[in-house]
């Protein structure tokens, strides 16, 4: 599970192009300027690569931050 959320922050850090650290669970969509409608994209494909999962379209309109993300990957068995 650990492994997991490091995945997670990590898919964050990299499609944000921002350090880890500044991955948190009040970090939300549109809430830094990295993080817009281009690097949502980015964001997305970065965690469908890291879980081996492809997001349903509803999933993706909702990613709005770092905890929805956690519970929306529970969805696809993804355990946090």
């Amino acid at each position: 599970m650990e492994r997991n959320i490091e995945k997670l922050i990590q898919s964050f850090a990299s499609a944000l192009n921002v350090d880890s650290v500044n991955i948190t669970d009040d970090l939300k969509y549109q809430g830094i300027p990295e993080w817009d409608s281009v690097s949502h994209m980015i964001l997305i494909s970065e965690i469908e690569d890291a879980f081996e999962i492809a997001m349903e379209t509803d999933d993706v309109i909702a990613l709005s931050s770092l905890s929805e993300a956690k519970r929306i990957l529970t969805k696809y068995s993804i355990e946090f």
